[in-house]
């Protein structure tokens, strides 16, 4: 699950977010002179190279707390197995965390933190509040790969976003995450269905499944935002990036937007006709999730591409499941259908003050060799920054492989925005979320509370700002 009660999954999809609060007097705590005297590039040292370009020592040992969230912590484990190939003897000791910020927050006032940490989970560390104790990360990716490629030119564009601050990049966002919407390749195949490109198309299927005694599509209680960002994705794709400043930036009447009410009004047409499986703001999420993935009750469910991994043991046998990008308002949008939200997450960064920040580096490009992304693809179900390593089969997911043709159908057509993860706001829009699909309030409503939650916001002084432009 993406989100879900107001904080970030076990997977904290877009983790580079900036946890405004409680932040302000963590950054004191951080900056006492213990800290900032002790020099950046203390620890062992080796001699630098095209094979070593961090200068990390031979022999020496990265301590790397990784959160122990849904993809565990076995594929920085991984490392190791190509480590040894560019800096003999280097290796990196794993520490599975969960409460990343309580364990680690005093270990930065302290001085001496990790050399590598995976900022990961509910309780990550405000990245505001270290920002001027991280490495700075632009020399990992002019550095080469273990195959000999710059590494700037083997990733997917735009991952440097989620993890730069004030224009510091200095979060490494490991994995790729897709948001789409998702169906079973079988099902519909078996009744000659065709995957909607349009809401149009979509409310015509939506007949088509009422013929069969089915449904469109199907929420639970605490996933009911899904919609939300189904919402925004589309209309992002209709109005470009008019649409998506106005909304990062809190503006006002930013929900009003003729690209927005666009998509709403299809939606509440939707509801109307009683194409979402009924009783879904009173159903657990993974349950309402099974409606669709095991029942088979519902034909469409939006979700980012982690949904196979977390449905797995709730799948119906030979269901394919298969995604697509979120549907267009009108044939000449903006961003063409292919365009598409995704964004790196699992932000991986390198304290100044921990003992061998050079190793903790090295261990981020070997995490970025072919062999290692490889694996974490193969074991975790999921696309890695690094393009190209996801076999065509996708290790016989069809999820996996349709996430890697939608990346490549996307391009540069890649969008994402932060807004909801950066101030908090997905408690308080999954009231509304829950009333607007059970049925309960209408688009105006619905429309009139998301924006006096934006407003609350914009207007008190007391939360920090981001300007995205």
């Amino acid at each position: 699950m993406t989100i879900r009660a107001g904080s970030l999954d076990r997977r904290t999809l877009l983790r580079g977010a900036i946890a405004t609060a409680a932040m302000g007097s963590f950054a004191v705590a951080c900056s006492s002179p213990s800290s900032e005297d002790k020099e950046s590039d203390s620890g062992p040292k080796g001699e630098k190279s095209a094979q070593n370009p961090f200068g990390a020592a031979a022999n020496s040992t990265v301590e790397a707390a990784i959160f122990d969230g849904g993809y565990g912590t076995d594929y920085v484990d991984y490392a190791n197995q190509v480590l040894g190939s560019q800096v003999k003897g280097l290796k990196v000791q794993v520490k599975p965390v969960v409460d990343i910020a309580p364990q680690l927050q005093p270990r930065f006032v302290g001085g001496n933190p990790p050399d590598l940490i995976d900022n990961s989970g509910e309780d990550q560390i405000g990245f505001l509040g270290i920002l001027d104790q991280l490495e700075e990360l632009d020399d990992l990716f002019e550095a080469s790969t273990y195959e000999g490629k710059k590494i700037a030119d083997i990733v997917y564009p735009g991952v440097k976003d989620p993890g730069t601050f004030k224009d510091k990049f200095v979060a490494l966002n490991y994995v790729m995450t897709v948001y789409g919407v998702w169906y079973s390749k079988t099902l519909f195949e078996e009744n000659g269905w065709t995957p909607p490109k349009t809401w149009d198309e979509a409310l015509d299927l939506g007949q088509e499944a009422k013929k069969k005694g089915k449904y469109l599509f199907v929420h639970g209680k605490e996933a009911a935002t899904y919609y939300r960002t189904l919402l925004i994705d589309s209309a992002i794709k209709e109005g470009g990036d008019e649409v998506r400043l106005a909304l990062e930036n809190l503006e006002k009447g930013c929900w009003s937007h003729p690209a927005v009410q666009g998509v709403i009004k299809v939606m509440e047409t939707m509801v109307k006709q009683k194409m979402f499986v009924p009783g879904g703001s009173g159903t657990q999420f993974q349950k309402a999730q099974a409606i669709w993935s095991n029942d088979q009750k519902a034909l469409l469910y939006p979700s980012g591409g982690w949904i196979e991994n977390e449905m797995k043991k709730a799948t119906k046998a030979d269901f394919q499941m298969t995604g697509i990008p979120s549907m267009t308002l009108t044939d000449k949008p903006a961003l063409p259908y292919e365009a598409l939200r995704a964004a790196a997450g699992e932000p991986f960064i390198v304290p100044k003050q921990g003992k061998n920040p050079a190793g903790g580096k090295e261990v981020l490009r070997a995490m970025l060799s072919e062999k290692a992304a490889a694996n974490f693809s193969k074991t975790k179900l999921a696309p890695t920054i690094v393009k190209g390593t996801v076999p065509a089969d996708g290790y016989g997911s069809t999820a996996l492989v349709s996430q890697t043709k939608m990346l490549e159908a996307a391009g540069t057509n890649i969008f994402n925005y932060m807004f909801v993860e950066t101030y908090g706001l997905n408690t308080d829009q999954l009231v509304p979320w829950n009333s607007f699909l059970a049925g309960d309030l209408d688009g105006k409503g619905l429309t009139s509370a998301l924006q006096k939650i934006s407003d609350k916001v914009r207007e008190d002084d007391s939360v920090d700002k981001v300007k995205v432009s």
